[in-house]
């Protein structure tokens, strides 16, 4: 589901140095893009998509919308979409430790749940070659962007350590167990968080430019673009 793909795009750009789309920006022979690090590549996606709504704003307003507005609305319509849809998925190398490797005492991270610990070994079995195994991230609703990803955290069934991480601090625990009880504050917080987000040094006027093309900057020798 890209709805999902369009949020965490949206996180990647915006929470590192601020909005500028700087993550739509493809590798050069002298400077390896932020899409092709080891966070982005291959698990994010939806550059198409920014693509083809620069490719028609600019045919019918060219040099209006920015790459980073455009990360902004797709992601806002994106948070929308997926209530309904699937909230995200993620590759299985990026939680296998927790599994197979997770301390010199013990190979699997005793906090996690056993029954979900053996569902994730079913799908992503040790030794496996292939990177693109992925699972749901919300194994209780993985169709449903809901609170029942708080509910799982309870009960130990995140897949990432910094999910059960949460319930280690009493400040973050009551914010799980409050959004596990009232969607509505979930879903209030989200948008308010979202909002933010979207709001991190922003850079505005002469400051940057807008890029005719999202995946490149429009001259020579400019060693960092806002949009």
């Amino acid at each position: 589901m890209i709805a999902a793909g369009l949020v965490r795009m949206h996180f990647h750009d915006y929470f590192i140095r601020g909005c500028d789309a700087s993550v739509l920006l493809d590798s050069t022979s002298t400077n390896t893009a932020e899409k092709d690090s080891p966070a982005n590549k291959p698990s994010l996606r939806g550059y198409e998509v920014n693509d083809n709504a620069k490719a028609k704003l600019e045919a019918v307003c060219p040099g209006i919308v920015s790459c980073a507005d455009i990360v902004a609305f797709a992601a806002r319509d994106s948070v929308e979409f997926i209530r309904a849809h699937t909230i995200g998925r993620s590759h299985c190398w990026a939680f296998s430790s927790r599994l197979y490797n997770f301390s010199s005492t013990s190979s699997q991270d005793p906090s996690l749940d056993p029954s979900y610990a053996a569902l994730l070994k079913r799908q992503c079995p040790q030794g496996s070659t292939n990177p693109n195994l992925v699972i749901p991230m919300n194994p209780s609703s993985p169709g449903i962007a809901d609170v029942a990803y708080y509910v799982d955290i309870l009960a130990n069934r995140g897949p990432f350590t910094s999910d059960q991480t949460l319930l280690t601090d009493a400040e973050t625990a009551s914010q799980v167990k409050q959004n596990a009880r009232d969607p509505y504050l979930w879903a209030s917080q989200f948008a308010d968080a979202m909002i933010k987000m979207g709001q991190i040094s922003v850079i505005t006027g002469n400051a940057g430019e807008i890029r005719t093309n999202c995946r490149v900057v429009n001259g020579e020798g400019l060693e960092y673009l806002h949009q």
